[in-house]
């Protein structure tokens, strides 16, 4: 049942990039590997290498002793080889059976055989924990429901080595829990996994051993059980990984209300739901998935109807009718889609930034040399790793293409701003990053309000920190009683 594989000197391009350096390893049958790494250390890179999607320039890949060079997915596939993508790769107009027999669909005769997919579908969802009708739209679903689906569908492809490059980012707690148990089953019956995550505190739970690269190089491996979460940290960044949160600065007393909701409503996600945040202080969000978070804040930027309730912006009530109206009062959202929503990714590093101010850029012709030195700042001020400055936002690993999405979203120089897990997806380095980028902004006199569904980072960054479950705001919390017990009780109803 098992596979073993081994890399041997494996080479990867890009043009004239190099993104692995000779990198060999092997992967021992039957067992979790923890695959750790910054963004654009090549992991992600090398596993689709192993599973048919991208070709080596140098070196071999060893499958049980055999040679392989896999020329697409569907070979690797037939070698029991299946990677569960970071990015979803779901076509949103179909369903969720169709999706997943997509390119492998069951016949009879000469007719496909739908009662059959849809009932292997139904079992493959409910393995997963998703209880939904196997016909439901893809697009009807929200990103965590997408996730599991990806999972269910490979499933159903009777995988020897599983890879599950960042399966748990837009997972609840409980559904987690379900992939970590889905894991120990797969591990049973034999089934090698490959498991990429930021999230260290999972690895060190679910994973034998730790396999660490960087920058497109193997530099260390060791069991799970004799390395800890910091040294973990240290080997991926290559220097000392301490002091992850900064002080948070300190928010004066007579500090004035930036921006105040009061009794926001929306229609079948929120009711009643009533905060202020000051300026100079960085007010977080938590809650479980579907809580109506990230719907809320969507509606208060004009992304979606607001059916009740008053916006503030710096004592003055205003209506936002559409995410440019907020930016004219001063207020930018960050959505927790950065590729759907927060990037173009398939344009000009410097399209990108300018693209909410172009207005400064055209007089009437888009002065090309001030989009230039711009972005020259916004790579200063926000460390982006560009490698050429003149190509697509796509080629940017993903913490630097949240950072260029954050210096697109702060161009417009707001006072209040709110980010939809920022961090999501982002390796530890680059999350320093941001997290000491956020207690600028605020030390600068902004609002910053930040979504995320890691209680650490709320309890690190934030001053208050306000809990919403099933549409309703039911708890906020000062620094004093910030505990991840706490926070996971009022999200729950156990408080």
């Amino acid at each position: 049942m098992s596979l073993a594989v081994r890399f041997e000197g494996i080479e990867k391009q890009f043009g004239p990039v190099r993104v692995l350096h000779g990198v060999s390893f092997d992967l021992k049958p039957g067992r979790i590997h923890g695959l750790l790494g910054e963004n654009g250390a090549g992991k992600s890179t090398l596993m689709k290498i192993l599973a048919g999607y991208e070709r080596a320039n140098a070196g071999e890949m060893v499958i049980d002793g055999r040679r392989a060079d896999f020329r697409s997915s569907r070979e690797a596939e037939h070698a029991g080889i299946v990677l569960i993508h970071q990015e979803l790769n779901l076509a949103d107009h179909l369903s969720i059976t169709q999706n997943m027999f997509l390119g492998h669909e069951l016949r009879r005769g000469f007719f496909l055989d739908e009662p059959a997919m849809r009932d292997a579908a139904r079992d493959a969802l409910t393995e997963v924990g998703l209880h939904k009708n196997p016909d439901t739209r893809v697009r009807d679903l929200i990103v965590a429901e997408k996730q599991l689906v990806e999972i269910a569908k490979a499933m159903l492809r009777n995988a020897r080595l599983l890879i599950m490059d960042e399966p748990t980012a837009t997972l609840t707690p409980s559904e987690t829990q379900r992939l970590f148990a889905l894991m120990a089953r797969l591990k049973e019956a034999g089934v090698t996994i490959v498991y990429i995550s930021h999230k260290l505190d999972e690895v060190e739970r679910v994973t034998d051993e730790v396999i660490v690269m960087r920058d497109g190089r193997f530099v260390a491996r060791s069991p799970t059980d004799e390395i800890t979460r910091h040294q973990m940290a240290n080997l991926m960044v290559g220097r000392e990984v301490s002091d992850m949160f900064p002080d948070k600065p300190p928010l004066a007393a007579d500090a004035p209300v930036a921006f105040k909701v009061d009794q926001a409503s929306v229609p079948g996600w929120a009711e009643g739901v009533s905060f202020s945040v000051r300026a100079g202080e960085v007010f977080g969000f938590a809650g479980l998935v579907g809580a109506g978070r990230t719907e809320l804040f969507e509606a208060l930027v004009g992304l979606r109807p607001l059916s009740a309730g008053t916006i503030a912006i710096e004592n003055g009530t205003v209506k936002l009718k559409s995410p440019r109206d907020a930016m004219r009062h001063g207020i930018t959202y960050l959505s927790e889609d950065r590729k759907g929503r927060g990037l173009h990714v398939d344009m000009a590093l410097k399209d990108n930034l300018t693209m909410m101010t172009l207005e400064r850029y055209a007089h009437p012709l888009v002065d090309m040399h001030a989009e230039r030195v711009a972005l020259e700042v916004a790579v200063k001020d926000f460390g982006i790793r560009t490698g050429n400055a003149k190509s697509r936002a796509r080629m940017l690993s993903g913490g630097n293409q949240q950072k260029l999405a954050l210096a697109k979203f702060l161009h417009p120089d707001p006072r209040v701003i709110v980010l939809d897990e920022p961090t999501r997806g982002v390796d530890v380095g680059a999350k320093r990053d941001i997290y000491f980028l956020i207690h600028r902004l605020a030390a600068e006199g902004r609002a910053v309000i930040v979504i995320s569904s890691e209680l650490i980072e709320l309890i690190g960054l934030c001053h208050r920190v306000a809990v919403m479950r099933a549409g309703e705001l039911v708890a906020t919390l000062g620094m004093e009683l910030l505990t991840e017990e706490r926070l996971i009780a009022h999200a729950t109803g156990t408080h």
